[in-house]
Formats: C-alpha cells, structure tokens, sequence
C-alpha cells in the first residue's frame, strides 16, 4: 500500500544556491534527495511546499515524497537519525510524518508564512548577521507607517508589481494568474536574542518570485520617509515590478511556516 512520507526541515540559506537543484551547484533539494536515497536505496522525487532563492532561510519547509507502507515502517524508527546524519550541518531534519498516498507538500498546503527580520543603525549585528538585512543607512525606520502601508496589502490583490518581471511574464504567459491572497501582513519590533530588529511578518496562500522580498524593499521606501503609507496601495494597482520599491536581500528572509489540513500529517 503507498502513503506519502513528509519531511520538515529547515536550512540556513547561506551556502545554497535555493532549494531546487541545479546542475552544479550545491542546492537544499539536492542534499535531502541525496539523503533520502541512500536511506531508502532507491531514486527519490521530491516536492516542496515553496521553492526558497539562494541565501533564503527555512524553520518549516516540508517536502513530501510516495513510499510504500512496508518501507516507511521499516525505516520511520531510525529515519530522523540517519536523515540527520547524511545531511550538512546547515540542514536540520525538523519533523517526520505520513500523510496519505496522493499528499503534496505543494499542493496541499492552504498557507505559508514568512518573516523578513531588519537590523537598523551603525551597530553590527552579532547574532542576526547572517539572518537579518543588516541596513546602515537607517537609524530608525517608521515602524507604524510602515505596518499602516502593509494593511492595504491584505486580501487578495494581482501582486504583479511584487513579482520578479521575468516570472510574471512566464505565469501570464501560461494563462495563470499573479493575484494571490494575503491573510496578513504586520511589521513590529521584535527582541531576539538581545538585539533589537524590525520583523515584517507575511501570510497567504502562495507567492510569487521574489514577492516578500519586493513588498519588504516598499515598505522600507515608507519607513524610511522616502514614501507615504498610501503610495503602497499605488504601487499594487499600478501591476508593474517598476512602480515598487528594490528587492531586499534575500538573507533577510526566512520561510517559517507551512499549514496543512488538519489530521492531513500523522507523525511518525
């Protein structure tokens, strides 16, 4: 009988060139595919609930895959250990679960969460460096304007200015469509490990190329004075990558949350 084995795990973006393989270059997918081959002994498929960019972080990726029952209950009481094992110490194998045969870590998941962290002002950051946009030329950024222009960008909307101009040519191109739904979007100062930094805190049903990453660049434009709040609602009717403000970096971003159908994931 087949069942679907799920992976969560998270990374730290840094040394990878994303989460899909590519030839040549030192990938997420790559690594765990590697993994899981050796584990189970034989080729893997693996698909994922959203596809991160080089230098892009994770708490809560999950990857799914089809086993069989017999070789999922051979291998589940050892399977965290080994993942663990045959994975580079900048992969960590967060969760293992079963789902039902047919499950997708894609197309099966009805939100995904992420949160873009800022570090402000002349101190360099000690243990958000490498996590955080550490941005110099700020000493403080407008945090309630900043959180007033994010408001208008809940709901659904065509997020086409938020998208890489290449991606949203290929999506159009196909018949598909750039608006997605934003369940919410806050931007607060947070404390962590005894550092101050600016979080904006993103949730929807799916994404596009680049679309956190361009939305946290505009409201940087607000916090920064350089723009007002209202100008963000402009940008998102204006359906042009042009009219928004710079893509962040990208290791200021990290993909921290995935939901499921509740009871659609059985841990093992």
């Amino acid at each position: 009988m087949e069942e679907t084995l799920v992976i969560k795990l998270g990374y730290r973006g840094g040394k990878f060139s994303g989460f899909a393989e590519q030839p040549g270059l030192r990938t997420v997918a790559g690594e765990l595919r590697r993994a899981l081959e050796t584990a189970l002994r034989r080729p893997c498929e693996l698909t994922c609930a959203g596809r991160t960019d080089a230098g892009v972080h994770a708490l809560a990726q999950h990857v799914s895959l089809p086993v069989t029952q017999e070789e999922l209950n051979a291998v589940a009481p050892r399977l965290s250990r080994m993942l663990t094992a045959l994975t580079p110490e900048d992969i960590s194998i967060r969760g293992l679960y079963r789902a039902e045969a047919g499950f997708s870590a894609r197309f099966d998941a009805v939100a995904r969460g992420y949160r873009y962290r800022i570090a402000c002002g002349d101190v360099t950051p000690v243990l958000a460096w490498g996590h955080a946009w550490w941005l110099r030329s700020a000493a403080n950024l407008d945090v309630e304007a900043m959180d007033a222009a994010a408001q208008c960008l809940v709901g659904e909307h065509d997020f086409k200015s938020f998208c890489k101009v290449s991606s949203a040519e290929n999506i159009l191109a196909d018949g598909r469509s750039t608006s997605r739904y934003l369940s919410n979007a806050h931007v607060s100062r947070i404390l962590e490990a005894g550092e101050e930094l600016v979080s904006i805190e993103v949730a929807g049903n799916a994404f596009l190329h680049n679309m956190v990453r361009a939305i946290t660049g505009t409201l940087v434009e607000v916090g920064q004075g350089r723009r007002d709040a209202a100008w963000v609602a402009q940008v998102l009717e204006a359906r042009d990558r042009r009219a928004a403000g710079p893509t962040a970096p990208a290791l200021g971003l990290t993909f921290e949350r995935v939901d499921y159908p509740e009871g659609a994931l059985v841990k093992l």
